[in-house]
């Protein structure tokens, strides 16, 4: 008689607990990303109804038509703000481009800040009254959230938990705002290509539509489903490189919707937290030994390396 063997699944760690059991959060959570290099997140102090009024001034904007849409397309500017259109990026060694449009919140830095010189100026639509106010409430609950997850990812690591705190303040951390519309079927384009995500962590709201497959170590693709106003939150290539891949980046995709759901809409709200442009990625001496070696004995800049990888999802 053959037996079933089921498929591990990302596991759902509180972030409530990080507050009455920091040490415990920080085993249940590092160890997710250890392994799954995911994790699905409840509790996250994120409120309902800021994700709720960010949400719908993003749909707003995707209903607008597209010329109207594409005034808002800056072109030189890696993507980095404002709205990018169907048809551009394109996952790193792919060939066809994602079916997906999005926009991008950046920080909003004072006048005469040095950062400004490497991190562009938002663009807002003045088609969607109060937008910005929606986005930038979302933006900052997520970095908020984001700073909390990083203190448990020290914890995990033997690291003092304050450690990132310096390394992602005044981060180019972007909020995006995403719309995957109806799909046709056929041909070779999905929603999102596999790939690995090029920030610190990625904190997402809207994966609960399914879709959102991880590539296990196995070779599997697993589902990542979180429930409603849950977040999967995931590792991204800044950390995999400081932490010499004991925290892997690992690849994901989007999928098509099943035939029953592909005249339904998806929107997502991906907020990639990144280091602050300045900041020199190391490998962590923690993180080497003999039988780990250096793999990156180079070090580099969070905005060289950035630059470095739009290059290759074609954004630059």
């Amino acid at each position: 008689m053959s037996s079933i063997i089921e498929k591990p699944a990302v596991p759902t760690v509180s972030l409530a607990q990080e507050l009455d059991d920091p040490e415990g959060f920080a085993q249940a959570f590092g160890g997710s990303f250890q392994r799954f290099g995911f994790a699905i997140v409840s509790d996250h102090g994120v409120p309902s109804e800021v994700i709720a009024r960010a949400e719908a001034k993003a749909k707003e904007f995707f209903a607008l038509p597209d010329n109207v849409k594409k005034a808002y397309h800056l072109a030189g500017s890696g993507g980095q703000r404002g709205y990018i259109p169907f048809g551009i990026e394109t996952a790193k060694g792919a060939k066809a481009f994602d079916l997906k449009e999005f926009w991008h919140i950046g920080r909003e830095l004072p006048a005469g800040d040095p950062l400004r010189e490497v991190m562009p100026d938002n663009v807002w639509p003045s088609e969607v009254e109060e937008f910005r106010q929606a986005e930038l409430a979302l933006y900052e609950a997520l970095e908020t959230a984001g700073l909390r997850l990083l203190r448990g990812i020290a914890r995990y690591l033997k690291l003092d938990p304050e450690f990132f705190d310096a390394t992602v303040e005044n981060g180019n951390s972007v909020l995006r705002l995403l719309h995957y519309p109806p799909t046709e079927g056929g041909g070779p384009n999905i929603r999102a290509g596999a790939h690995e995500d090029i920030n610190t962590i990625t904190l997402l709201l809207g994966a609960e539509e399914a879709g959102l497959q991880l590539l296990d170590r196995d070779g599997n693709w697993l589902p990542v489903q979180p429930r409603e106003g849950e977040l999967a939150v995931n590792v991204g290539d800044m950390l995999q490189r400081l932490t010499n891949n004991v925290l892997r980046s690992t690849t994901h995709r989007v999928i098509n919707p099943a035939p029953e759901r592909a005249s339904i809409a998806r929107y997502s709200m991906p907020f990639f937290l990144h280091f602050r442009p300045d900041y020199v990625i190391r490998t962590l001496p923690q993180c080497i030994g003999p039988d780990r070696p250096n793999l990156y004995p180079e070090p580099i800049t969070a905005h060289d390396y950035l630059y470095q990888r739009l290059r290759e999802i074609k954004l630059i």
